[in-house]
């Protein structure tokens, strides 16, 4: 696939299967009109939009540098949908979900990866911390690998905790070249021996194109005007370039990464 014209495809909520009640964002299994099951990540959710646009701008950079992710599509919910829904939380996210929401594709009988039984290749290992650094990505623990075990391969999901600066854009600027100390919690962390090899072939991946292209993927009603910014394109291209500043710093992430990983071994 061409990365630099990349789109997703937009499907239409016909049924709501089961919640997956994990955390606080409620997700849930949903059927859509092109027949296919697929989990939703709710736009009236606790962390709102802005978990939504950190799992599109992560998922499709990982699919990007060659990683397994399930295909995301924007999932269309109608007013009115969840009227018939008889628990009432559900209902009232159903309510405030009404628009465009994320889904990605249901891996029907993927299991949770599990780093004491599977070892994955060093270079698959740090190929995904690397992206996880370059995120700022919180959530990759042994607690919640938020990894798939699918057909024999790995596949990942729910980046919605990374870029969390954009909860309080005050300090963005800074937070680009964080070291981002919790790697150290990395589930991966002993396995990633390759950052170095991978920091050159990522960066030859995510050009200024390819990023600008996933970037503007993000529907300009999950992007608010909170005063920081005089448009929604501004806002907008804040994540481009905290993305490709970002990348361009990545030898502190990268020693912060190195420095956990001798401590841990």
């Amino acid at each position: 696939m061409n990365q630099s014209t990349i789109q997703l495809r937009t499907v239409n909520v016909t049924r709501y299967v089961t919640p997956l009640r994990e955390g606080g964002s409620m997700p849930a299994i949903v059927e859509a009109d092109d027949g296919f099951l697929y989990v939703i990540k709710f736009r009236g959710a606790g962390q709102g939009t802005n978990a939504l646009i950190a799992d599109l701008i992560g998922g499709e950079l990982a699919r990007a540098v060659g990683l397994k992710v399930p295909e995301l599509v924007f999932m269309n919910l109608g007013e009115g949908f969840g009227r018939s829904e008889a628990d009432e939380e559900i209902q009232d996210l159903l309510k405030f979900s009404v628009g465009l929401n994320l889904g990605l594709h249901y891996l029907s009988g993927a299991i949770t990866f599990d780093s004491t039984v599977t070892t994955l290749d060093p270079l698959l290992a740090s190929k995904i911390l690397w992206l996880d650094c370059l995120l700022t990505n919180i959530d990759r623990t042994t607690r919640n690998t938020n990894m798939l075990m699918w057909n024999k391969e790995l596949w990942l999901i729910d980046p919605g905790a990374s870029l969390y600066f954009h909860h309080n854009w005050t300090n963005w600027k800074e937070h680009i070249r964080s070291p981002f100390p919790l790697v150290k919690n990395h589930v991966l962390l002993k396995q990633a021996s390759q950052l170095e090899a991978v920091d050159v072939f990522c960066k030859e991946i995510l050009t200024k194109t390819v990023v600008e292209n996933i970037v503007s993927l993000i529907p300009d009603d999950w992007l608010k005007h909170d005063g920081m910014f005089e448009t929604i394109e501004e806002q907008r291209n804040a994540y481009a370039t905290f993305l490709l500043t970002r990348m361009q710093e990545s030898s502190v992430f990268i020693k912060e990464a190195q420095d956990a990983r001798k401590k841990l071994i």
